[in-house]
């Protein structure tokens, strides 16, 4: 396996546990407040969340990426 491959790998694999870890505590939240089972919702809403977002990353990476280098392009452009 090359490096920027290892590279994208533990990127996506971070950047989606972040982002899963963040986002399920935040929707658990507003959705029950702070119940008494808050913490066991969120590990739920947490481990169905971090596969697919993984799988999002791994995949729309690459397009995000580009369409950044679009849009900072035309923005160094002006």
């Amino acid at each position: 396996m090359s490096d920027a491959m290892r590279l994208r790998l533990v990127f996506s694999l971070l950047m989606s546990f972040v982002m899963s870890l963040l986002m399920s505590a935040w929707v658990t939240w507003l959705n029950i407040g702070l119940h008494p089972d808050f913490m066991l919702r969120w590990r739920h809403a947490f481990l169905a969340a971090w596969p697919v977002a993984f799988t999002v990353v791994i995949l729309c990476a690459p397009t995000v990426q580009g369409l950044s280098r679009k849009l900072i392009g035309k923005l160094i452009d002006k």
